[in-house]
């Protein structure tokens, strides 16, 4: 077990991906703090790990205000005696049209994500650097973050900006030897129980199967399970060359997301006027414009439901 002796918090530990990553983090030796708005989820989950030989505790409340991430980091020490890993997973969707997203549903899904995020590891960092500790930051971020997603404005700006927060603690905490990496996690889920395209794979999973080959392989789409692994290995003292980095993984497959780089890089004399824009646009930008939202490719007739 490569964790033993380590101490991690995982947010919105009490289902679905979470809790895969709370019970994989306990498997690999370490000490979970389990969190969660469900004092029922809660305490379930920390009764699966600790039927499995694992220890946990549970926070329950909700991720956003300082006081949680205070109270987090303080039940960590208080229990276990340091802290030396946080997985910031927590989220809440409310997902509609740009249009009819009322402030609400805009602000919630940044509270939660992005300021949630943000006010959790401020203060698991500043507890690592206190006390000399090499920690271990990984955040959760989305390919709906990476690329947008149709009707999750609110869900999108969160994501992205998580991986844009990891990139700038990367640096700031390099010196302290605090890694901060963004996982892309590509599974099953609540959220894509819903969607018909994914009908098959989570029929399987719901049956206890072996998702088909077609989303393992070809979509990298799997189980909450096979999300976990990246997550314990970045967790460990062998991810500690590893950071700043968005990976993305689902089932068989895992993916290294590039930086924004630029694609297209042009001159003009002078500068680029309207005139000269409107001269040469077309030519300098317009048939290079980047794809928008994820292209997934056409179902095996096999699998359509």
């Amino acid at each position: 077990m490569s964790l033993v002796g380590k101490v991690a918090i995982v947010t919105g530990s009490g289902r679905g991906l979470g809790l895969a990553y709370a019970q994989e983090l306990a498997r690999q030796g370490a000490s979970v703090v389990v969190n969660d708005v469900s004092s029922d989820a809660a305490t379930e989950a920390v009764a699966a790990i600790e039927a499995e030989g694992g220890k946990a505790v549970a926070v329950v409340a909700p991720v956003g205000p300082t006081e949680t991430a205070k109270q987090l980091v303080q039940t960590a020490v208080d229990t276990y005696g340091r802290l030396d890993i946080l997985v910031t997973n927590a989220g809440v969707l409310r997902d509609t049209v740009l249009w009819k997203m009322s402030d609400d549903d805009f602000d919630t899904v940044i509270n939660v994500h992005l300021r949630g995020t943000f006010t959790c590891v401020r203060e698991a960092a500043t507890y690592m650097r206190a006390n000399e500790i090499a920690g271990r930051i990984i955040c959760i971020g989305s390919p709906t973050g990476q690329r947008g997603n149709f009707g999750q404005t609110n869900y999108a700006a969160a994501k992205a900006g998580i991986v844009g927060m990891v990139r700038t603690w990367a640096m700031e905490l390099k010196k302290a030897g605090i890694t901060a990496n963004a996982v892309i996690p590509v599974a099953a889920t609540a959220m894509t129980a819903t969607v018909p395209y994914f009908a098959a794979a989570v029929e399987a999973d719901e049956k206890g199967e072996a998702m088909p080959a077609f989303f393992r392989h070809d979509l990298g789409f799997g189980t909450s399970g096979d999300v976990a692994g990246l997550i314990s290995y970045l967790a460990s003292d062998a991810a500690a060359a590893v950071t700043g980095q968005a990976i993305g993984i689902g089932g068989d497959r895992i993916q290294l997301w590039s930086h924004p780089e630029a694609v297209v890089t042009e001159y003009q004399d002078g500068g680029w006027s309207y005139d000269a824009l409107a001269a040469r646009f077309d030519e300098v930008i317009g048939g290079r414009q980047q794809s928008v939202g994820e292209r997934f490719p056409a179902l095996p007739e096999e699998l359509q439901r």
